[in-house]
């Protein structure tokens, strides 16, 4: 046998499946002799070896086995390696604690029969020697928690077993030993030893403690769970209900003893990890809401739960959580970067108001982080140094949802005009993602969404009205029509469906939501009968939007036009495809179509998606030219009200509805503009080739391989 080393030699024994006396016969013959083998590791090299895999190599196990026997290892050598690793059942460990368990009665007995012979025959020097010999091998044994625990295992293991073999040692017989010692511990002479004797039963009187008395965590240490919990609250839960995030926070703290003011501490750390790390847009926004507006209100209702830390105040609790929170200066530092002010300052005050910290204590945690601020780095440019950070807008924007929600929910039957300005207000730059997510933060996001479902249905009630009465009706459904939208692709289609209308009747939001609105996962039926209304209303609305310069608004019935569209949308289609109609035809359409009511064009190209997607790459063209001219907003002098607000966010909306339909085939939605990115296809992950691309290489591998037959047929599918 040639070997090169010991690793070598034990993968050559697996393979040709030696015996372990033929294993034993070879290393001996080809490693050097010594009087014991182990400057080689030898132990060691088998065990890892015997260790890879799901379960021990019981091969690799017996060539240790038959070391050990033979004497070729040292014993003691082995202890280092973990007896543990052997046990591969719950069999074996509970074996293991048995063997443990009866090593100590032996020593614990051999303790209780020195000090006996010494008080027989007086001090002697060999009898002291044995005592300090059993005495350093119990405190050897005793001294690690991990032994005491599984001496623990094996008391418990007792009670709940009437078939123990009390020969080998049992828990009575160690009770009956610990009371021979402490009985004999007068009779021995060196008081050294007798302390020493007295600290091992002290570590065997706290065996039975161990399941009930709490270890105190170190000042500094930290507790992932509890980060990785509020991170995944803060990501995907902001709209989730806050006493059940209560319940399940209360519950980690439990199951970890973790002190208050750590456990507090921890909270904060993870929240501005999140404001940190979160993505610049919406999702910063959310992340501002949940650490400024949500968990102060968890910290709030935490402060009910009784803690037992040593009655502590939680308002202390808190307090001591800000001091440590002081210390971690360059997160801090990096948070006031991100957001463009004091996170902590902000913070502060927030806790104050809601009694979780008290003046002095607000005041002084202030002036502190202020101290620490002057030597922290800025990124004041001219650029931003006008932009209002996001906790400050976050925090003014939780009063104005309460505002809203009282202005929506009043009587505007007699002069709907008044709430046009709000609405209106709401709309202009990044308002309404602020309102939503202040919403969304303190449990409102449902009522708010009722609220502007109901504000949807007001105009299906028409009485004798004017040119003003109608636009503004038009608005209405319009303005209501792209919230409900956008808070259904930012927060989920739950806040929508979760909770029945209190009518009883389905409203037509929810009603074009479930049938319509393509989502993620969803997959919509373009032949549904919900995309095709009576036949003499499409015809009606083909007319008006091919013949007419802009759409008429009086006496509109808008839920019955939002329904007719995608049915006209299709007669469009097959004109355009057969020839009727021109390119400067469908344009025209197109244009009727978003020139005044944004919620007919997103119904336009929900339509339209779930249609490409039915079709072949070739087929897709002029579809895909359709959702394009929808998507251009539309510049001109007879447009309604807000038109430049709205088209920004039925831009937004129909960009996450089509993104996978132009991303299949590498086709862009928008063409380029000069000096200006592309806009990036959210929520999705492009993929290296278009999918008709991938299968074509696909098929031409199967084809290599040998499958012609099938490979000619998927092809033909493909192309």
């Amino acid at each position: 046998m040639k070997v090169v080393n010991l690793k070598q030699a034990i993968l050559q024994a697996w393979k040709e499946r030696w015996s372990d006396y033929q294993w034993a016969i070879n290393i001996k013959k080809n490693f050097p002799k010594g009087a014991t083998w182990d400057y080689l590791n030898l132990a060691e090299a088998l065990m890892e070896q015997a260790m890879i895999g799901p379960s021990p190599n019981p091969l690799i196990l017996s060539y240790l086995k038959y070391a050990i026997s033979s004497q070729v290892r040292d014993k003691a050598v082995l202890s280092n390696n973990g007896v543990l690793m052997f046990c591969t059942s719950s069999e074996e460990c509970i074996g293991l604690c048995r063997a443990l368990l009866g090593v100590v009665v032996w020593l614990l007995q051999g303790c209780a029969w020195y000090c006996e012979k010494l008080r027989e025959l007086g001090p002697s020097a060999s009898t002291e020697a044995s005592l300090r010999a059993c005495q350093e091998r119990l405190h050897t044994l005793m001294s690690s928690t991990k032994n005491r625990a599984l001496v623990h295992i094996a008391r418990l293991e007792e009670q709940g077993c009437c078939c123990w073999n009390a020969s080998t040692g049992s828990w009575s017989n160690v009770e009956q030993s610990m009371v021979k010692v402490t009985e004999g511990l007068g009779n021995v002479p060196n008081q050294t030893m007798r302390t020493k004797l007295e600290e091992t039963l002290c570590d065997f009187l706290s065996i039975t403690q161990m399941l009930s008395v709490p270890c105190d965590p170190q000042s500094h240490a930290s507790f992932p769970s509890v980060h990785a919990f509020i991170m995944l609250e803060g990501t995907m839960n902001l709209t989730g209900e806050t006493q059940p995030l209560v319940e399940q926070l209360m519950m980690i703290k439990r199951m970890q003893r973790i002190p208050a003011p750590l456990f507090v501490l921890e909270i904060w750390k993870a929240c501005f990890t999140g404001l940190i790390e979160s993505p610049e847009g919406t999702e910063e926004l959310k992340w501002t809401a949940f650490t400024f507006l949500k968990i102060p209100q968890v910290l709030l209702r935490l402060k009910k739960y009784p803690y037992g830390d040593k009655g502590q105040d939680f308002m202390e609790d808190v307090n001591i959580a800000f001091q440590y929170l002081l210390k971690l200066t360059p997160l801090l530092d990096k948070a006031d970067q991100r957001c463009n002010c004091d996170c902590l300052g902000m913070l502060l005050q927030e806790c104050n108001k809601l009694g979780l910290l008290s003046d002095s204590n607000t005041t002084c945690l202030t002036s502190k982080r202020t101290e620490d601020r002057e030597f922290a780095p800025r990124l004041k440019t001219a650029e931003n140094a006008n932009i209002q950070p996001n906790p400050g807008l976050i925090l003014r924007a939780e009063p104005t949802v309460t505002n809203i929600l009282k202005t929506v929910d009043a009587d505007h039957s007699k002069s709907p005009e008044g709430l046009l300005g709000v609405l209106g207000h709401m709309l202009s730059g990044k308002s309404l993602d602020l309102l939503l997510a202040a919403a969304a933060a303190t449990g409102k996001l449902k009522s708010f969404a009722r609220k502007f479902i109901k504000l949807n249905e007001f105009p299906k009630h028409i009485s004798g009205e004017g040119s003003k009465s109608a636009s503004v009706r038009a608005l209405l459904f319009d303005i209501s029509f792209l919230m409900l939208c956008h808070v259904v692709q930012t927060y989920g289609s739950e806040v929508i469906l979760s909770d029945p209308s209190p009518s009883g009747e389905t409203p037509f939001f929810e009603t074009w939501l479930q049938t319509c609105m393509p989502e993620e996962g969803k997959t919509l039926n373009p032949d549904h009968p919900c995309f095709r209304p009576e036949p003499g209303k499409v015809e009606s609305l083909v007319t008006l939007l091919n013949n007419s310069s802009e759409m008429k608004l009086v006496q509109v019935k808008w839920h019955e036009i939002c329904l007719s569209t995608p049915a006209a949308i299709l007669e469009v289609l097959n004109a355009w495809e057969n020839g009727v109609l021109s390119v400067e035809a469908v344009q025209k359409i197109t244009d009727n179509i978003k020139g005044k009511v944004c919620s007919m064009a997103i119904c336009a190209v929900a339509w339209l998606v779930a249609h490409v997607r039915m079709l072949g790459r070739d087929e897709r063209e002029k579809p895909q030219t359709m959702i394009r001219q929808l998507v251009t907003p539309l510049y001109g002098e007879n447009t309604l009200q807000f038109y430049n607000e709205r088209v920004i966010i039925m831009s937004s909306i129909m960009e996450h509805m089509c993104a996978d339909v132009f991303q299949q085939t590498a086709a862009t939605l928008r063409p380029p503009v000069e000096g200006q990115e592309p806009i990036p296809y959210r929520n999705l992950l492009p993929a290296k080739d278009p999918i008709h691309v991938a299968l074509s290489k696909q098929c031409t591998i199967v084809c290599s391989s040998g499958g012609r037959h099938f490979s000619q047929k998927t092809q033909i599918c493909i192309d």
